[in-house]
C-alpha cells in the first residue's frame, strides 16, 4: 500500500427502528418496540475495516451532544480514528428513522442528513494531509455536491483511488458524472436505475452482469451490483462473473452491504483477486445478516477467512 490508512469520508447518523406489536392503523398510537444502533454507511465501513485490523480514518460530522458523543465513543472503541470528526453546536445528529409491521416489512424510512452540509470543500481541504497520506479513500453519497467535487478533485491531486458506496436510490445520481473517477463502486440494485439511466432495476444474474459491464464501460475500475439473497454481479476491464449469497438466517438485514463493501475493500487492498475480494465480501455480508448488530462485533480476519464462502 502507498499510503498508511484509509480515509473514509461521509455519514455517522443514530439508526432508530420501531416495530409494530399489530397492524398498524395510519394517525393512531401503536404499541410495538423501539431500538437504536449507531449506524451510517461510512461509519459502518470504517468500523468494518478497522475491526480487520485496517488504519482507518474517519471524516464526518456529529453534533456536539450526548448522541453525537455516543456516536464517536462507539466508533472509537472499535479502533477507527475519529479524532478529525467534525463537533457542530446546535446541529441535528444525522438519523434514519425506520417504522415496520408485525412481519418486519418496511413501511416508511426518513433520513435526516442535514448535518452532512457541515462537512464542507473548507473542512476537507483543511484535511488534505490526510488525502495525501492515503492508501484508499472510501466515500458515500450523503456529502454535499461541492464536498463530492473537492474529494474527487484531492484524490485526483494525489492519485488516491476511490471506492463508493451509493447509500441510497435517492442520493446514488450523486455519483454519475464521477463513475470515470471510482476505482470500486457497489450499489445494490435499486440504486443502479439512477446510475446508469436504466428505467428498471436488475432482477437476476443476467441483467445485473449486464449492469456491471455498463458501469466498467463507463469508467468505474470494478462494478459490483448486489441483489441480496440472490447474490452479486461484477465486471472489471478483464470480465466479471457472478457470486452467490450464502444462505444463512437473517436476524437483521442493517449493514450487510456495508459489511460486503468494507471486506471488498480489505481484500482490495491486500491485492488479492477481485473474485477473491468479493468472496470475503459475501462471507462478511451473510455473518452480519445473523447478527442483531449492525457490525457484527466479533468480526476479525481470522473469522472471516474461516467462514469463507468458496
Amino acid at each position: 500500500m502507498d499510503g498508511e490508512t484509509v480515509l473514509v469520508i461521509g455519514s455517522a447518523l443514530l439508526d432508530v427502528r420501531g416495530t409494530s406489536d399489530h397492524m398498524i392503523t395510519s394517525g393512531k398510537h401503536q404499541l410495538g418496540h423501539i431500538n437504536n444502533h449507531v449506524s451510517g454507511v461510512a461509519r459502518n465501513i470504517a468500523e468494518n475495516l478497522a475491526r480487520l485490523e485496517v488504519e482507518t480514518v474517519l471524516l464526518s460530522a456529529v453534533a456536539d451532544d450526548d448522541i453525537g458523543q455516543h456516536l464517536l465513543t462507539q466508533s472509537t472503541r472499535s479502533g477507527v480514528d475519529c479524532s478529525h470528526v467534525l463537533r457542530v453546536h446546535g446541529a441535528r445528529n444525522a438519523c434514519t428513522l425506520t417504522i415496520k409491521n408485525t412481519a418486519g416489512t418496511t413501511l416508511a424510512t426518513v433520513d435526516d442528513y442535514s448535518i452532512m452540509e457541515y462537512l464542507d470543500s473548507d473542512y476537507l481541504i483543511e484535511h488534505e494531509s490526510l488525502f495525501r497520506d492515503a492508501s484508499l479513500i472510501v466515500m458515500d453519497t450523503t456529502l454535499t455536491e461541492d464536498a463530492l467535487e473537492t474529494l474527487v478533485e484531492l484524490a485526483t491531486r494525489y492519485k488516491v483511488r476511490i471506492c463508493a458506496d451509493p447509500t441510497s436510490p435517492l442520493l446514488a445520481g450523486k455519483l454519475c458524472k464521477y463513475i470515470p473517477n471510482l476505482y470500486l463502486i457497489v450499489p445494490n440494485a435499486s440504486e443502479t436505475v439512477s446510475l446508469c439511466s436504466l428505467d428498471e432495476p436488475a432482477t437476476d444474474r443476467e441483467s445485473a452482469t449486464k449492469i456491471a459491464r455498463q458501469l466498467v464501460s463507463m469508467g468505474a475500475d470494478i462494478a459490483v451490483v448486489t441483489l441480496g439473497d440472490i447474490g452479486l454481479a461484477y465486471a472489471d476491464p478483464s470480465g466479471g462473473g457472478y457470486i452467490r449469497a450464502v444462505q444463512t438466517e437473517v436476524i437483521d438485514p442493517t449493514g450487510a452491504g456495508d459489511a460486503l463493501s468494507g471486506a471488498i475493500i480489505f481484500g482490495i487492498l491486500n491485492d488479492v483477486p477481485v473474485d477473491e475480494a468479493l468472496r470475503l465480501g459475501v462471507t462478511a455480508a451473510s455473518l452480519t445478516l445473523a447478527s442483531e448488530e449492525t457490525v457484527l462485533p466479533e468480526l476479525s480476519q481470522e473469522l472471516l477467512y474461516d467462514e469463507l464462502s468458496v
